[in-house]
């Protein structure tokens, strides 16, 4: 599933801080999960620049591990700020989540 640019960049770093929640994880791999879940095929030219503001930001911290085959990998992982932004940001979405599913819902209940 390919996701307009638009709506990719409005929540590409909550995806990325909840998934670094979970485990630390590289590039390709987060690539992976977030098309595994039915979010996004992330293109390499939108994933790696956000994974650099999140590290530039304090949000996540790089560093370097092995690979099953190949060199090695930067791998991400969230920091404690990280899990704080991470928590307003699920806060802000569950209200913003809330409000499109009120308008939602009333347009289906009251078509023209």
């Amino acid at each position: 599933m390919v996701v307009s640019r638009p709506w990719l960049h409005g929540f590409l770093d909550l995806c990325l801080l909840a998934m670094l929640r979970e485990k630390p994880d590289y590039g390709y791999g987060l690539a992976q999960r977030l098309a595994a879940a039915g979010v996004a095929d992330v293109p390499g030219g939108t994933l790696y620049p956000a994974l650099l503001r999140l590290e530039q930001q304090g949000l996540a911290e790089p560093s370097w591990g092995p690979s099953e085959s190949g060199p090695r990998r930067k791998y991400y992982a969230v920091t404690p700020a990280g899990r704080a932004e991470l928590d307003t940001q699920v806060s802000e979405w569950q209200r913003f989540r809330t409000g499109i599913d009120a308008l939602i819902v009333a347009g289906a209940e009251n078509p023209r």
